[in-house]
C-alpha cells in the first residue's frame, strides 16, 4: 500500500492518500494546476514535504534510487538517452511478447529511436517502466498521443498488471478515462486536491 501523508510542493496544498495494492486512482485538473507535479513529489524527484510510506516503510528511511525503483513516475515524453531502442532495456526478450498486443512492430527493438513516432516512444516507454516491476505506477498522461485502438490496449495492459497487485496514480485529462481505469478519482483545484 503507498500512504501519503501531508506530501506537499510548490503551489500544492498538503495532500494525503492512501492506495491499496492493485488500485487505480486517477488525477485530473486543467493544465498547469500540477498534476505531474504531484506525481514527481510522490516519486521524490522534486523537492517536496510531508511524508511517504510503501506498507509500512517509510520513503526517508530508503536511499532514493530504491524507492524509485519501487514507486516508478512514467513522464507523458519519457527519456530516452541511448541511439537505439534496444540500449533502453535490460531484458528486451523479456518484453517481445508484449509488442504486438500493444500495436507495436516486433522489429522495433532494433530501430533507432529517432524513428519511432511519439505513441511508440509512450508504449515502450510504459513497457521499460513495467519492466522494472514496480509496486506503484505513477503514469501522466500515458495515452496523450495514442489513438482509440491504442489506448484500449494500454489500458488492458495497466488492468492485467493491476491484478498482480500493481497500484497506480493515473493523470488523465478525460474524464471518460478516469471512469474507466480507475477505482476513485481526484481533481487538482486551485492548488488543492480534493476527491470527485
Amino acid at each position: 500500500m503507498l500512504s501519503l501523508r501531508g506530501l506537499t510542493t510548490r503551489n500544492l496544498k498538503p495532500f494525503s492518500l492512501e492506495v491499496a495494492d492493485g488500485e487505480c486512482v486517477s488525477v485530473q485538473g486543467p493544465s498547469g494546476s500540477g498534476k505531474s507535479l504531484l506525481l514527481r513529489a510522490i516519486a521524490d524527484l522534486d523537492l517536496n514535504q510531508g511524508q511517504a510510506f510503501l506498507d509500512e516503510r517509510e520513503r526517508a528511511s530508503m536511499p532514493a534510487p530504491e524507492w524509485r525503483r519501487q514507486v516508478v513516475y512514467l513522464a507523458t515524453d519519457a527519456g530516452w538517452w541511448a541511439s537505439g531502442v534496444v540500449e533502453h532495456f535490460s531484458d528486451w526478450a523479456a518484453i517481445e511478447d508484449s509488442l504486438a498486443p500493444l500495436g507495436l512492430d516486433p522489429a522495433c527493438g532494433g530501430w533507432p529511436v529517432s524513428r519511432l513516432s511519439t505513441g511508440e516512444r509512450q508504449r515502450l516507454a510504459l513497457l521499460r517502466a513495467l519492466a522494472l516491476s514496480p509496486r506503484v505506477l505513477l503514469l501522466d498522461e500515458p495515452t496523450s498521443a495514442l489513438d482509440e485502438a491504442a489506448t484500449a490496449a494500454v489500458e488492458a495492459l495497466i488492468a492485467r498488471h493491476r491484478k498482480t497487485g500493481l497500484s497506480t496514480i493515473w493523470v488523465s485529462h478525460s474524464r471518460e478515462q478516469a471512469q474507466r481505469v480507475s477505482n476513485r478519482s481526484y481533481e487538482i483545484r486551485t492548488g488543492g486536491v480534493v476527491a470527485l
